[in-house]
């Protein structure tokens, strides 16, 4: 039997090709979007010179006898909020908890206090098992720190003086 004239044609229904054609596009799409993302990197990371500015260069210097631990260097830069160069003045380590103590002077004659238990290869996270405190005073032959919280830390090469909620301890220590 044929169909009659007056009848519409029967209709196709388009559900799934709009859901592949969605599908598909959304595949492109992202596709085009992590090729052009991972083509756009800063030059911060990369060192790239672009628009005429300056490459940046990280100035965190690998840990020798003259400088202070890399992760010093990063507290500093987070706490200051700008780039500084570390150059250590005095390194101690306890005998008896073996934390390590570096006194580091910046370009500028600041002084900065930087102690981790564990030393530098411990495990270093700040507030934690490291503390770093600016504002350090020299006194006498040796340095003193003030905390936030009260507490004092006075250094030498021979002792560290750490005074808590009024407690005094002295620890002994070693410049190896």
């Amino acid at each position: 039997m044929s169909q009659s004239v007056d009848l519409p044609p029967p209709r196709r229904p388009l559900f799934f090709p709009v859901v592949i054609a969605t599908v598909l596009l959304s595949i492109i799409g992202m596709s085009a979007g992590l090729v052009l993302g991972s083509r756009h990197e800063t030059p911060r990371q990369t060192g790239e010179q672009t628009d005429g500015q300056a490459p940046y260069v990280p100035t965190e210097p690998a840990l020798s006898p003259g400088n202070c631990p890399p992760e010093m260097h990063a507290t500093a830069r987070r706490v200051l909020g700008e780039d500084v160069r570390l150059t250590k003045v005095l390194q101690v380590r306890t005998l008896d908890t073996g934390t390590t103590v570096w006194i580091c002077r910046d370009d500028t004659d600041r002084l900065f206090y930087q102690a981790n238990r564990g030393g530098a290869e411990g495990k270093w996270i700040e507030g934690e098992t490291a503390l770093f405190l600016e504002n350090v005073e020299p006194r006498g032959d040796g340095y003193f720190a003030r905390a936030a919280d009260g507490n004092t830390f006075d250094v030498n090469s021979e002792r560290l003086e750490v005074v808590r909620k009024g407690e005094k301890k002295t620890y002994k220590v070693t410049t190896d």
